[in-house]
């Protein structure tokens, strides 16, 4: 768990290490790179005290090469390093002064909030694959985090999509705040909470540059990003021409298979919205110039006048991969206008792509 914040390009050689220390009846162990921090505690038997950091990588690649069993640890102070014993096996790892390792931030005061782990999960699912990853603006690989009264807002977008989720929070907010979350630590926290079962609890510090997650036996701390999160509601469409209603599971397997000619064609997709005396279809094709094209029909109930729009495979993928509902409907104006796509049934999420410019 905690070698998921080891540094991988490490400014600090320190950061390559797990601190591993004794703490009451438990053993604590963390690691950070400075932009996440996480520590995790697990029931050990303590016959006498101590703290060293280990190689993570090493540590993680053996300790998962040995059988199920009792592993036991005996620190040498003198020699700063670690005996590891296990069944038939042993290894000997040598370890950095714990005193250079960088202090964990401990965030005690500030916004708290606390939120059901299945529904932080599906939410984070649901935006965080549309934050960017480049770094050229900052603010755009974070996630737009609005606490208000009892509601949470996510919201992430790289510039050509915009996906927006609303959640119910366990314990309501005094005060309205937001703050960016680093989409690689809402990933991190997402793999964390796999397994909770009790809601997990959240603090922004009063200056609003960190926050700290805390979960049943762990702690996951994270730096926010500084800046001002672009205006996203001008971004959502607030009317349409044409409004299609489809299954998902249909909809996904056509773009999917539309998307393997994408491939070689700018990985563009393209969809006709056709009505049809209230009910329609919609027509998923991709071409590319030597190698072929291919046609998908599927159902639908298309309201309004006929629409074409074309996509990039990839992100109407991402999109309909994190839908869990039976329908879906998308949302089109013109060919050049953004389309927007929702689930039917629930109104806490939106998603926004732009569309691709092509010849039809």
């Amino acid at each position: 768990m905690v070698g998921r914040a080891v540094a991988t390009r490490a400014v600090l050689p320190i950061t390559n290490n797990v601190l591993i220390a004794t703490e009451g009846s438990q053993l604590k162990l963390a690691a950070t790179n400075l932009e996440i921090a996480i520590t995790c505690w697990i029931g050990a038997t303590i016959e006498e005290e101590g703290t060293i950091t280990i190689p993570a990588r090493l540590v993680t690649d053996f300790v998962n090469s040995l059988p199920s069993g009792r592993i036991d640890m005996i620190l040498s102070l003198r020699s700063q390093s670690l005996e590891l014993r296990c069944a038939r096996y042993e290894a000997h790892v040598s370890g950095l002064d714990p005193a250079d390792f960088p202090p964990i931030p401990k965030i005690a005061e500030g916004v708290t909030v606390k939120i059901k782990p299945e529904e932080l999960r599906m939410a984070i699912n649901q935006v965080v694959f549309a934050a960017a990853s480049e770094e050229s603006r900052p603010v755009l690989t974070g996630v737009d985090a609005e606490f208000d009264g009892d509601q949470l807002t996510l919201a992430a977008a790289d510039g050509f999509r915009l996906a927006v989720r609303k959640l119910t929070l366990d314990t309501p907010v005094g005060e309205k705040i937001s703050v960016i979350i680093p989409a690689r630590s809402l990933a991190e926290l997402n793999r964390l909470i796999t397994d909770q079962q009790e809601p997990v609890e959240f603090t922004i510090n009063p200056k609003k540059s960190q926050t700290i997650f805390r979960l049943r036996n762990a702690e996951m701390v994270s730096q926010l990003i500084q800046g001002t999160f672009p205006n996203y509601e001008q971004l959502i469409p607030q009317s349409y021409s044409t409004r299609a209603v489809v299954k998902l599971s249909e909809f996904l397997m056509a773009t999917r298979s539309a998307s393997i000619f994408a491939r070689d064609g700018s990985g563009i997709v393209r969809l006709q919205l056709m009505p049809k005396d209230g009910k329609g279809k919609i027509a998923i094709s991709a071409r590319a110039e030597e190698v072929g094209d291919n046609l998908g029909e599927v159902d639908a109930v298309v309201e309004g006048e006929e629409a074409k729009i074309a996509f990039n495979s990839k992100y109407l993928m991402d999109v309909l991969g994190v839908l869990t509902e039976e329908e879906v409907a998308l949302e089109a104006t013109t060919s050049s206008s953004p389309g927007v796509i929702r689930p039917v049934g629930k109104d806490n999420y939106i998603h926004v792509v732009m569309p691709m410019f092509v010849q039809w």
